[in-house]
């Protein structure tokens, strides 16, 4: 299963790989390009922000997305 929790602070410590982690692999490539650009276009501020929200993004969807552990029975 997934862990909201360790998607969020591995988007904390880098943007995006909460969303890798989670398998969103686009959306992580979103967040690895757009949240440097943030913070050196506007000094930091928005980089803050949305670092933030990268992390907050990853944590609900690992929430929200649980993975099964099993398999589906096999219905015959």
């Amino acid at each position: 299963m997934r862990d909201p929790g360790l998607a969020a602070v591995l988007s904390l410590l880098i943007p995006g790989v909460g969303q890798f982690y989670n398998g969103r692999i686009l959306a992580g490539i979103l967040w690895l390009i757009l949240t440097p650009g943030l913070w050196l276009g506007s000094g930091g501020t928005l980089g803050w922000i949305f670092h933030l929200i990268s992390a907050y993004t990853a944590y609900t969807y690992a929430r929200d997305h649980r993975v099964r552990l099993e398999a589906p029975l096999d219905r015959r």
